[in-house]
């Protein structure tokens, strides 16, 4: 494993039910790791207090055009998994502090150039009951 620096900016952008948009920022720059194994490439960090879930940690295994996402922690009992590929559906739970939420996740698209330091995904996701966005996700290895 290779230590390196990351940067991560995430967009979320919600209707308010009115017709009007609301868009979320959240970006940091953290500690991460990255391997190459068996053709795929793997980004680790751990989240912050930005994130929301500070002491977990994210796990991104990058295969051609199909990124899984899982989040796992000791302090905090979240254990999720996310799937992305263009024009495919995803669907599972995403664990909080307070428990599972159904969710449902469609790709609009992953520009995966991680050879280059980046990789962009791009994804309609939904929580049951709770929220549905679209979000973007742009991970920058700064070496």
């Amino acid at each position: 494993m290779k230590d390196i620096m990351l940067k991560i900016v995430g967009r979320q952008v919600t209707n308010d039910g009115m017709g009007d948009q609301q868009e979320q920022v959240m970006e940091f720059v953290t500690e991460g790791q990255l391997c190459q194994r068996n053709g795929s490439t793997y980004l680790m960090y751990k989240e912050t207090e930005l994130s929301g879930i500070e002491g977990c940690t994210t796990s991104l295994k990058i295969s051609g055009d199909t990124v899984r996402m899982k989040r796992f922690g000791q302090i905090l009992p979240i254990d999720t998994v996310m799937e992305f590929q263009k024009g495919k559906r995803y669907e599972g739970y995403y664990e909080t502090p307070f428990g599972a939420v159904e969710m449902e996740i469609l790709t609009n698209s992953v520009n995966n150039r991680i050879e280059e330091g980046v990789l962009d995904i791009d994804y309609d996701i939904s929580l049951k009951g709770l929220t549905e966005a679209r979000s973007r996700l742009n991970i920058t290895i700064l070496e």
